[in-house]
């Protein structure tokens, strides 16, 4: 039994680039620009959909197969849950900061933001390099094919079309010719086409609109 898990560690990768450039953007909004934090507030709520549900899918589907096949590395898994719940700690204060700033994009919510955005970060990172390190070769020996796609399967009865779109323009951009060409190849024909008749385009317009005032 040996699977691929390659397609998660480009998955990583643009929660990595957007919880970053989320910080840069909210510090770029100039005081008592509303419609500015409006943009920005709205991609955090793309991207906090796309990180709950990716989390949520393993919780459900991952984590309780691990435990059930392992025996010396069940810390392992234990140790992931434990960070899943400091990472969702990190988006519940993101919460209540967000919509607060987006209100009245004032200096002093601005900076309290930028600050749990940072915490929100640290944390993220911090489990994102350690289930790359230690879990995905466990994942690797101990998972199917079949139970590695359903986690794919989950992120998309789980998530709107529209955000679906959005999720996968943010995995696509940074992703090399070969790993753009594995993810496209994983899709149906039919929403391949979607992808590129609607989907391309419209996260091309999206995030030129979100990184406008990138510093």
């Amino acid at each position: 039994m040996s699977v691929n898990t390659q397609d998660m560690e480009i998955v990583h990768r643009a929660f990595r680039r957007e919880s970053r450039l989320l910080m840069e953007l909210v510090a770029a909004v100039a005081p008592g620009g509303t419609a500015r934090a409006t943009v920005i507030a709205d991609h955090f709520r793309d991207y906090r959909l796309g990180l709950k549900n990716h989390h949520e899918g393993e919780d459900e589907l991952l984590w309780p197969l691990l435990l059930s096949r392992v025996d010396l590395e069940a810390d392992i898994i234990l140790r992931m849950q434990a960070q899943h719940e400091r990472v969702e700690s990190t988006l519940t204060r993101l919460d209540v900061a967000i919509p607060v700033w987006e209100a009245s994009a004032g200096a002093d919510e601005r900076d309290t933001l930028v600050a749990a955005l940072a915490e929100h970060r640290a944390v993220l990172l911090e489990h994102l390099d350690d289930e790359e390190a230690t879990l995905l070769p466990l994942a690797a020996e101990h998972i199917t094919e079949k139970e590695w796609a359903a986690l794919g399967d989950h992120m998309v009865a789980s998530t709107p079309k529209l955000t679906l779109l959005t999720l996968f323009g943010l995995v696509l951009e940074d992703a090399n010719p070969a790993e753009r060409a594995t993810l496209l190849g994983g899709l149906p024909a039919p929403i391949r086409g979607i992808w590129h008749a609607i989907g391309r385009p419209r996260y091309a317009r999206h995030i030129r609109r979100v990184r406008a005032a990138r510093p």
